[in-house]
């Protein structure tokens, strides 16, 4: 398993449900601020980069990163 940091820019006005719920669907994620995620996963960075980008608008932008060794935060967002 491995543990990716997500970062996006929405620039369309749609309901984004769908990349919530792709994220979600890893089963171990933190929703760190509005628009950045962690999320553990067996899928590569560009399995998922793919997979989220199925329920984002083709304008809006999507980062995904492989975390370092060691990793710790608090106050993050789970809903």
């Amino acid at each position: 398993m491995t543990t990716y940091i997500v970062s996006y820019g929405l620039v369309a006005s749609k309901n984004y449900d769908d990349l919530y719920e792709a994220l979600k669907s890893t089963g171990l994620w933190a929703k760190i601020t509005d628009s950045t995620w962690a999320v553990v996963t067996d899928e590569t960075a560009v399995e998922l980069r793919d997979r989220l980008a199925f329920a984002m608008d083709g304008a809006d932008r999507l980062f995904v990163v492989k975390t370092g060794v060691e990793e710790a935060w608090q106050h993050n967002k789970t809903k």
